[in-house]
């Protein structure tokens, strides 16, 4: 069950952020504090709040603590194909292939960047749950690139502060069915669970803000190779939206995709690639920039949608 805690801001938290006071009134860590605070579970007089609202005293602050779920081992284990492309003091970057889960979780037994970071001798150092220290942003499981994990508080709370501000830079290339009217464009409608189904995502009035850009790199053969840009992070947010322009992702049945045309260029999962990760370093404050290449099955599926 959750509980729940109504506080009355004290003279000391004034000019405070929300996330900053919640954090001091209840002894939790920023990031979680923060985390609440982007979840809609904090209220300020009655009203949802920015992290960066400043608090007044005798301001009332209503914050629903949801119930902690039990932690999920993280289970060292190699993932095949896992590539460090990065590694230092306070972050590790990680080309990451399909079939790898961020971090475990409840129902999934397969290897996670994690488990794999652990079994490779690479050490998190960083609070909050056991099972997902130092992930800053995740991929999906069919989803295959670049990733940038935390090992440090300082580098976590950093690094987490630049997603939610969207201050990261972050290129995927997909591979979408048919041709966009635009060859170049910006998506922008709210992403929500969908209401017949809660493992997939729709757009949806009530669904979170999502920005997508995309513009054409090659034209195929029923298809189109995109460069595509995230201003926000949503679940499937690519998919989603792709999908919304009744270009699903190839390889995508779960989003409409054509299933004849994914077997027939051989994949079993949707062209969908984390290209490049551009962000500020934690410790240095260097601009660094990583780039990856397209992994074995979808440069086998490009080159069969090439010669048509």
């Amino acid at each position: 069950m959750s509980s729940s805690r109504t506080l009355m801001v004290p003279d000391g938290l004034a000019g405070e952020r929300v996330d900053v006071g919640i954090s001091r009134m209840l002894g939790l860590s920023r990031t979680r504090a923060a985390d609440l605070v982007s979840a809609g579970n904090v209220l300020v007089d009655g009203q949802p709040p920015a992290r960066s609202t400043r608090l007044e005293p005798g301001t009332m602050v209503f914050v629903e603590l949801p119930e902690e779920k039990p932690a999920v081992a993280v289970r060292p284990q190699i993932a095949d194909g896992m590539s460090l492309i990065h590694q230092d003091d306070d972050i590790v970057v990680i080309d990451k292939p399909v079939g790898v889960a961020a971090h475990p979780s409840a129902g999934w037994s397969g290897p996670t960047v994690l488990g794999h970071l652990a079994a490779a001798g690479v050490s998190i150092r960083t609070t909050g749950d056991p099972e997902r220290q130092g992930i800053v942003s995740r991929l999906d499981v069919g989803t295959s690139g670049l990733m940038v994990v935390a090992r440090t508080e300082r580098a976590y709370t950093t690094l987490k502060d630049a997603f939610r501000a969207r201050e990261v830079g972050k290129v995927y290339h997909a591979v979408c069915q048919g041709t966009p009217d635009q060859s170049r464009g910006t998506i922008e409608a709210p992403i929500g669970r969908s209401p017949q189904h809660d493992y997939k995502f729709a757009v949806r009035n009530d669904g979170k803000h999502a920005v997508t850009h995309y513009e054409t790199l090659e034209d195929l053969q029923g298809a189109t190779l995109l460069k595509i840009g995230l201003e926000t992070g949503r679940t499937h947010q690519i998919r989603v939206h792709m999908a919304a322009l009744h270009h699903p992702l190839v390889g995508d049945p779960l989003y409409g995709a054509d299933p004849t045309l994914s077997e027939r260029v051989g994949l079993i999962r949707q062209w969908l690639h984390a290209m490049e990760l551009t962000f500020t370093h934690p410790a240095t404050g260097d601009e660094v920039t990583y780039a990856s290449q397209y992994p074995a099955d979808l440069q086998q599926a490009l080159e069969r949608l090439r010669a048509g």
